[in-house]
């Protein structure tokens, strides 16, 4: 599978072992944080805000949480500045690679970052390197098993979506960035059952990837979602389904 289309079957495994040492929590807290700093403390009228509240709540972090990470990122309450950083790189294979971070230190994060693609066999690249290989999309998640095709295709297109495909057990239906949260607002009015709804970077196209060096690269992936500064990571590689599998077993 490409980076793309499984970039949620690796979130939700990465998913399974941070709810066990509480990382999520504190990478929700780092995100709720900058989205009220820069765009106020109201989910109402700061959509990016809006879209971290409702991960938060699905991940059941308690509301005092919540709110108390709004209001350091307000002000109201003293905290950490983190800054938002995004380091780019290649891992085995040519495989392109964005890495988003939020950091109260630069010095800490780049060593951490370059020394993570070295040990991986990968190398770190200049900005702009590969970013211009990746377009920024909404991208919300369909459970495949509880509505139809052609119902949520014609629910998506009326919502404003631009496209819609199946992977595995859900549809993802992609949308321009600015319209994610309204295409999700009326998808869920409409009673579609949403998985999941973020603003991501989607690949514009794949690098083929085989074993032995495909599990190099998720190595090298899986090690920096690892990284305390990390938040989010984007690859462009194609790995076949049984490639994919024999690593998970391994």
């Amino acid at each position: 599978m490409s980076g793309h289309s499984k970039w949620h079957t690796i979130k939700h495994k990465k998913g399974a072992a941070d709810a066990k040492r509480g990382k999520i929590f504190t990478r929700i807290i780092k995100e709720l944080t900058v989205a009220a700093r820069n765009g106020g403390g109201d989910p109402d009228t700061n959509p990016r805000l809006r879209t971290i509240v409702l991960e938060a709540k699905a991940n059941n972090m308690p509301r005092e949480n919540i709110d108390r990470a709004i209001r350091r990122g307000t002000g109201e309450e003293p905290g950490v500045s983190y800054e938002e950083v995004t380091y780019e790189g290649y891992a085995p294979g040519g495989v392109a690679v964005l890495i988003q971070v939020l950091t109260d230190n630069r010095n800490r994060t780049a060593p951490e970052i370059r020394h993570t693609f070295e040990k991986a066999g990968g190398n770190t690249g200049s900005s702009g390197a590969v970013a211009w290989m990746f377009d920024r999309k909404g991208v919300i998640l369909g459970d495949a098993e509880k509505i139809g095709e052609d119902d949520l295709m014609a629910k998506a297109l009326d919502a404003g979506a631009t496209d819609m495909r199946r992977t595995e057990k859900v549809f993802e239906i992609t949308t321009a960035p600015a319209e994610m949260d309204a295409v999700r607002d009326a998808l869920a009015k409409a009673g579609v059952p949403i998985l999941e709804a973020q603003v991501t970077y989607v690949p514009q196209s794949t690098v083929r990837v085989e074993a032995p060096t495909a599990a190099s690269v998720m190595r090298l992936i899986e090690a920096l979602e690892e990284l305390d500064d990390v938040q989010h990571v984007y690859a462009n590689y194609d790995i076949p389904d049984e490639v994919l599998e024999a690593i998970s077993a391994a």
